[in-house]
């Protein structure tokens, strides 16, 4: 099994795309929202972003998709760093592709004030949070392929992203 991990800030469409590549994909295959995978309240003292409880639910799931036979996981979440994205490729089983998603900051905010109009504090967080990851994840340098989100629909990105995976996997054949 072959995992795709999308990258990328709040805002710029991992979720989005995720549901259209799995749309657009015709093997066997699941999604997994990180956002989804760490909700637990309270996050562990030192892990406000619970890392620890995704690997955990991350490497479970995948091995019960890879029973199921899924022969590809889509990611979809934040990995700000290098060392955590190696330690995602372990929890996966070691075949991964890591696309980054990206869009303009302006589009980026549109997206969040559409997304939490009605919750001030919400967007509030959202748009530092978004400028203060896009510095974590510049600074990481990019960690494969990179898809700007600004102008593409779901649908043309995910197509962009299985491109990259299969590019990814004739380099490695």
């Amino acid at each position: 099994m072959h995992a795709v991990f999308l990258n990328g800030t709040v805002g710029v469409g991992k979720t989005s795309v995720a549901g259209a590549l799995s749309d657009l994909e015709t093997r066997p295959h699941a999604v997994i929202d990180l956002d989804e995978v760490r909700r637990f309240r309270p996050a562990p003292a030192g892990d406000p972003f619970s890392l620890e409880l995704q690997l955990a639910n991350v490497a479970a799931l995948t091995a019960n998709y890879a029973a199921a036979g899924a022969e590809l996981v889509v990611i979809a979440g934040v990995i700000e760093s290098r060392a955590d994205a190696e330690r995602f490729r372990r929890a996966v089983g070691g075949s991964a592709t890591f696309v980054r998603l990206t869009a303009d900051a302006a589009v980026i905010e549109g997206r969040l004030r559409a997304r939490h109009g009605d919750d001030a504090d919400g967007l509030a967080w959202h748009l530092a949070r978004a400028a203060e990851l896009t510095a974590i994840l510049d600074s990481a340098g990019p960690d494969g392929e990179v898809v700007d989100t600004s102008t593409l629909d779901a649908e043309v990105a995910a197509r962009r992203v299985l491109r990259a995976v299969a590019a990814g996997r004739e380099a490695r054949a």
